[in-house]
């Protein structure tokens, strides 16, 4: 059986089918309810002399747009719609798993209060700051150059987590340490500084909002065994997937957007994972072609 699914369908109603206690580790990465299309454009610079930019020895380039991906980031009651999917994360969560959110400050404060309320506040274990510095600054207020990621236990007194998978860091300040703690680098704390998506990086998809492939092997190195079920039901580009997958992990990734699954399944073709097209109304660019269809639970307890 297919150690890994790529599903096209609305996440809320596909969860109905996933088994209680068979996802190890879930992390999403839902819209930051920003009230704004969250939007991402694919360009190429190609060489004519009438072009609208100069190059290198006056060389004149035009610039061509090759694709667009997108979508509208803007909820009338954005925690009515996010807390039934907080509720089926904790019912598909085995009792040793580990729920990450990932939001902003616009919405953090909120979903805090409700994830309290759904696992309960004793399983509240950390919130993460991922620190970049990257983008626009702003002249009117500090510019807000982080995301949260809120980790809740199943049970807080036993979960996954292993210290030793952490990935070392260089010291801020490594003269104030010996040469050998220098070298080795130190653990990470609650606050990761990691880069955004280089516009140029090898892993870099396209997608609006991608999120760095670092962050996430934290996450799935740390919080997850080899052969455990990593879920992600916002799953974007799939950097969830291939996090989850490069560490021998097998990945459930539900996504209602079609662009997302095109870009999944080029993205994680090598690991040959089944594709499902689950969502209602017209067959979204020939996708269903491709869909190998199953119940929903099928191979999601194998390990």
């Amino acid at each position: 059986m297919n150690p890994h699914r790529i599903v096209l369908a609305d996440n809320l109603e596909y969860l109905r089918g996933v088994p209680d206690g068979a996802a190890n580790l879930v992390y999403i990465d839902p819209p930051f309810n920003t009230g704004k299309r969250q939007e991402r454009r694919r360009l190429r610079t190609v060489r004519d002399e009438d072009g609208d930019r100069a190059g290198f020895g006056g060389r004149r380039y035009r610039t061509e747009e090759l694709a667009r991906s997108g979508y509208a980031d803007d909820f009338d009651d954005f925690q009515a719609f996010l807390r039934p999917r907080l509720e089926a994360a904790h019912r598909i969560l085995a009792p040793t798993g580990s729920f990450f959110l990932h939001i902003d400050y616009r919405e953090v404060h909120y979903c805090k209060v409700a994830l309290d309320e759904v696992f309960g506040r004793a399983s509240f274990v950390n919130e993460l700051i991922w620190a970049y510095d990257y983008g626009a600054r702003s002249k009117r207020k500090w510019p807000a150059k982080h995301d949260n990621i809120l980790w809740y236990a199943k049970d807080p007194t036993d979960y996954t987590f292993h210290y030793d998978a952490m990935d070392r860091i260089p010291y801020m300040a490594p003269g104030l340490v010996t040469k050998e703690k220098a070298a080795r680098g130190k653990t990470p704390t609650d606050v990761w500084w990691h880069t955004i998506v280089s516009p140029t990086a090898k892993e870099k998809t396209g997608y609006a909002t991608q999120k760095p492939l670092g962050v996430l092997e934290r996450i799935v190195k740390v919080h997850s065994n080899p052969g455990d079920l990593v879920v992600d039901f916002f799953a974007g580009s799939g950097t969830t997937g291939e996090a989850a997958a490069l560490h021998d992990r097998r990945f459930l990734l539900i996504d209602s957007n079609p662009e997302a699954v095109r870009v999944m399944r080029a993205r994680l073709a090598r690991f040959e994972p089944e594709v499902q097209v689950l969502a209602s109304g017209s067959d979204p660019r020939g996708l269903r072609a491709l869909s190998s269809r199953g119940p929903a639970s099928d191979a999601l307890h194998e390990r």
